[in-house]
């Protein structure tokens, strides 16, 4: 193929994909003849650095701060790479938000400067809706739904007429989630020979084009799942990723090592188990397919085995210390929590649905009860391998969840996912691409910290600054004089200087907490002060979604948004709607948390200090994606309050100041 970036480079001994790149990102090259490219070496670099990596098959891990462009500066590279190689280039990310800003906005633009080529959007497969499963239960829905589950499926119908290739993320109303279960696709029911091309079916015709596609997005979640699930693709035989000869690239890259430990690990509760065997039969409403079937034995089994799950659970619950009436967590120890009485019931169910579906005149039902005996031999297998702690070098805990915490659930994970991540990336020949806005800590130019956690010890790395000019941009306040978080004065000096900076925007703020208690007493006390000067005031968690949060606050410039966790990374508001970020305190994970504590643990015993090791890293690394919420263009200006003085007053502060923008700061007493 000869390339539209540069016709000369289809001969022998013509430029380097790096060397094009260099000339694509310049004032002469392609990306010029737009109005709207602005010339940032920063961008261009990156573009290099990311096309000599696909080149060679190498791979690397570049941090590109905020304003370097680099989307574009690895999509084009990637996209010129794969039409020129005849290979697949797998675009994964974290955020729905940068999905969604890559397929609409991002490859419209690459396909301005390349040309024509196929791009997919991918998601987990249970978003889809299976015409074939939907017919399937409408011809039993009299034994397997309710009056008001068979008016839902209805709704279903019609809405699905009406937009056939939308999603679930899509409809205007939310199914429940047994009537989703037995219409969506599935790879048991939806495959490519029962639905065809022509059925209507959209996951089969999206499969259908991902196979075909020269680019396909997707989340870090639905990535590791490919990668572990033969059945959900035409996985690579020779090593890694999931197509033959593919590549990837995965932005939002700080988030890799949580991801990859919750896809590793086991992940089974009481509510999985219920809901699988009430698809059998629930014995309130007499209805699944065990009912449908008339098979009495099942029936009676399932009724017994709904009781043996809540009698382990409660056993297993009291087994546990859970502290205080919120606690959710508790770390298993030792092999052996509670003794396994519900692996032999499941096993009965499982085998007489394995039994009824093997008898089942009609084919859908067979699939369906096949199906079912295959997920309740999985979860049984969970349950068995979290009770015996199976795994080597894994943390065990259980969590209460749901109203008032009824809910029970079993958990592990690596401790060290380093090991696992180091295979899969970093010693085949495939290139991969990590990058983020934040991977480095201090000054960590080589971002040893975030490549030893992922195990790409041997990587290239690579630090590209902002373009932005954040002397003139940015200023950030520190607050010295704050009480003890224990002091009983501390929430009224919080109140006090939360409004204080808030005057000083003009409201235009977010205020992120790493506390959600303190965030709902705080925002309580608050309102009145926003409600005087006119601003208002959306809070997390009380009943808004967050993506309609971000558009109430864009709508409403002088508004105040009081967020958690979700809205210190991923979240795009340029222009004045967000004039002032204010960190109530620094981030540092909770210890206590299994995860955390047993990776804490893990560096004890190799002789290094946890704190500054780990507990140190991650907060900075957290604090600067805070930071990084407020400028997000050239005209962006505004200031960051931090409200914790633990920056100021303790030696670590110096490496949180180290990482962040050079910008004019001011110290207030």
């Amino acid at each position: 193929m000869i390339s539209i970036l540069d016709a000369s480079d289809g001969a022998p001994g013509g430029p380097s994909l790096a060397e094009r790149m260099h000339h694509a990102f310049s004032t002469e090259g392609k990306l010029a003849l737009s109005p709207q490219f602005e010339y940032r070496p920063q961008q261009q670099r990156m573009a290099q650095l990311v096309a000599g990596a696909l080149e060679k098959n190498k791979p690397l891990v570049v941090e590109a701060a905020t304003g370097v462009g680099k989307s574009l500066a690895y999509l084009v590279p990637a996209v010129e790479y794969a039409l020129q190689q005849g290979r697949k280039a797998i675009i994964s990310t974290h955020t729905i938000n940068l999905q969604e800003q890559l397929i609409h906005k991002d490859i419209p633009i690459v396909k301005k400067i390349v040309g024509p080529f196929h791009a997919e959007l991918l998601k987990g497969r249970s978003n889809y809706l299976c015409p074939t499963r939907l017919k399937n239960a409408y011809s039993h829905s009299g034994d397997l739904f309710s009056s008001s589950e068979t008016a839902e499926l209805q709704l279903i119908e019609d809405f699905f007429r009406e937009n056939p290739s939308a999603t679930l993320s899509e409809m205007d109303f939310t199914p429940g989630a047994r009537v989703w279960s037995l219409v969506c696709s599935e790879p048991h029911a939806c495959t490519p020979r029962r639905c065809p091309p022509g059925s209507g079916c959209v996951y089969q015709d999206v499969r259908r084009r991902m196979a075909e596609a020269d680019v396909l997005v997707l989340n870090h979640t639905l990535f590791f799942t490919l990668l572990a699930s033969a059945e959900e693709g035409p996985l690579a035989e020779d090593a890694n990723f999931i197509f033959p000869r593919d590549f990837v690239i995965l932005d939002e890259a700080h988030t890799i090592e949580n991801i990859a430990a919750k896809a590793f690990g086991i992940h089974v509760s009481e509510s999985n188990i219920r809901f699988e065997l009430g698809r059998l039969f629930n014995p309130k409403t007499r209805k699944g397919f065990f009912q449908s079937l008339g098979e009495q034995d099942g029936t009676r089994e399932v009724s017994q085995c709904i009781g043996m799950v809540e009698s382990f659970f409660r056993t297993a619950e009291n087994a546990c210390k859970f502290t205080g009436p919120y606690g959710k967590e508790f770390r298993v120890r030792e092999a052996g929590l509670t003794e396994d009485t519900l692996s032999l019931p499941l096993q009965r169910v499982a085998r007489i649905a394995t039994k009824a579906g093997d008898a089942a005149k009609s084919e859908g039902q067979k699939l369906e009860l096949l199906d079912i005996a295959k997920r309740l031999g999985a979860l049984r297998l969970a349950i068995s391998s979290f009770l015996d702690q199976s795994e080597e070098g894994h943390v065990y805990w259980a969590e209460r969840s749901g109203g008032d915490n009824k809910i029970v659930s079993f958990h592990s994970a690596p401790i060290d996912v380093a090991p696992k991540l180091e295979s899969i990336f970093f010693t085949g020949t495939k290139a991969c691409v990590f990058t983020s806005a934040t991977l480095g800590v201090g000054d960590d130019v080589k971002l040893n910290y975030f490549r030893n956690r992922v195990g790409a010890y041997k990587a290239q790395a690579a630090t590209i600054e902002s373009p932005f000019d954040f002397k003139k941009q940015m200023k950030l306040y520190l607050v010295k004089r704050m009480p003890e978080p224990s002091s009983a004065q501390y929430q009224d000096a919080m109140i006090e200087q939360i409004e204080y900076f808030l005057g000083l925007s003009k409201g235009r703020a977010f205020v992120l907490f790493t506390s959600y208690s303190q965030m709902t007493a705080l925002a309580d006390r608050i309102e009145d002060f926003c409600l005087d000067h006119g601003w208002r005031l959306l809070v997390q968690g009380r009943g808004m979604p967050r993506h309609q949060m971000l558009h109430e606050f864009k709508k409403d410039t002088h508004s105040i948004l009081f967020g958690t966790d979700s809205f210190w990374t991923g979240v795009d508001v340029p222009g004045e709607a967000l004039s002032n970020v204010i960190i109530t305190r620094l981030p540092f994970a909770v210890p206590d948390h299994p995860v955390t504590a047993s990776r804490m643990e893990y560096l004890e015993e190799q002789g290094l200090n946890s704190f500054s090791e780990y507990s140190v890293p991650e907060a900075i690394l957290k604090l600067r994606q805070g930071v990084g919420r407020l400028i997000r263009t050239q005209n962006d200006k505004g200031m960051v309050v931090i409200l914790d003085n633990r920056i100021l007053t303790k030696p670590y502060g110096r490496a949180f100041m180290a990482s962040l923008p050079d910008c004019p700061t001011e110290i207030v007493g």
